[in-house]
């Protein structure tokens, strides 16, 4: 019941994403492109093959991932290094993150969170009591810093902390010391602070999250009009396609903003009605993953939708001003294919983890 429970809420959120990805993207997509349908109708193909992909994981043992772990790891690494190199890596927004293959484009960003998950589900499980002593956990953060300096080097700040903190989220269940913890937000906190300072734009972008209205036409451009969105949606919002900030008000509104859409078309209801789905969905998988027959399954759940709901989180947190502008979009919602893609292959992984734990009750 619980992994019909799964696929339900997932199909209910995928389809209430295309819907706000065609009211969100028709009027740009038309200015741009000539095509009301240009955005939707490409975001509807990649619906169709993360839904065959979720399927197809949904079929396979999840205790395959365990056996291949290594090539698993290896081959997200290979392609973290490729997509460095011009002629290979295609620079989109200023981040060299994508591989470009005409119809579609790959970000090996997406499937490294899948593959440092499953590598640290394995390590986690095979070294369970001894993650209390550190010669046994460095190594996993090491692999997992080496994955996020890759990250950060094209630079993708957001799907770098999205990882880093589902594997954190993976090592709280695990007997790792709380004081390790500690150290590891001190030493993130240090690195953080390089990095923002390392980096123009990164300052700018922290300094117009504190006060967007310094810049009201550069870097405060996006979280201002965001806000505008949000506040004229009221209660129960505009309207289905009635929005005012999808006219060249709010750029390219169907990716990473598109909740502020939502917020103006279906209001403080529609929103909360969403979210209320996610954490549905979240809640009904940790639930289920204290039935899983074994550590490395019960992991691997807790890992992946950690790695949805901090991308949730951190998304919304962005849209309403809770956090400076980082380039997460909403799972399963924003316009992206290789994010919907993945995200879905990943909750056929959940599905078939699911089954095994259903067989166990």
């Amino acid at each position: 019941m619980k992994t019909k429970k799964i696929i339900i809420l997932t199909l209910i959120i995928v389809v209430f994403g295309l819907v706000n990805v065609y009211s969100s993207s028709h009027i740009w997509a038309y200015y741009k492109y000539g095509d009301s349908l240009f955005y939707i109708k490409r975001q509807a193909i990649f619906a169709c093959l993360g839904l065959i992909a979720m399927y197809m994981t949904s079929q396979i043992d999840y205790h395959f991932y365990k056996e291949h772990y290594k090539k698993i790891i290896g081959g997200c690494f290979l392609l973290l290094i490729l997509v460095l190199i011009p002629g290979l890596g295609v620079v989109r927004g200023g981040s060299r993150s994508w591989f470009n293959f005409g119809f579609f484009a790959l970000q090996p960003s997406e499937l490294f969170k899948i593959g440092m998950i499953i590598y640290a589900a394995v390590y986690i499980e095979d070294n369970y009591y001894r993650m209390n002593r550190l010669k046994y956990s460095f190594r996993l953060l090491v692999v997992m810093g080496l994955g996020f300096l890759l990250i950060m080097l094209q630079p993708d700040f957001g799907s770098g902390v999205v990882m880093a903190c589902s594997i954190v989220v993976m090592l709280i269940v695990s007997p790792f010391p709380f004081i390790y913890f500690i150290i590891l937000g001190c030493f993130a906190i240090v690195g953080i602070i390089f990095m923002i300072l390392s980096a123009p734009y990164r300052m700018e972008r922290i300094l117009s999250f504190l006060d967007p209205f310094q810049d009201p036409l550069g870097s405060g451009f996006q979280a201002i009009q965001s806000l505008y969105a949000i506040g004229p949606g009221g209660l129960l919002g505009a309207g289905f396609d009635n929005s005012i900030q999808k006219h060249f008000y709010l750029p390219e509104p169907q990716t990473d903003f598109i909740f502020a859409i939502i917020a103006e078309e279906y209001g403080f209801i529609g929103g909360v009605a969403l979210i209320g789905v996610y954490l549905t969905l979240f809640k009904t998988v940790l639930k289920i993953s204290q039935n899983v027959r074994d550590l490395f399954g019960s992991l691997l759940m807790i890992g992946i939708i950690s790695m949805i709901g901090i991308q949730t989180l951190i998304n919304l947190g962005v849209v309403v001003g809770l956090f400076p502008v980082t380039g997460v979009t909403l799972p399963l919602i924003s316009y992206g294919g290789t994010s919907l893609t993945i995200t879905l292959m990943s909750i056929g992984i959940l599905i078939n983890i699911s089954k095994s734990a259903n067989n166990m009750l």
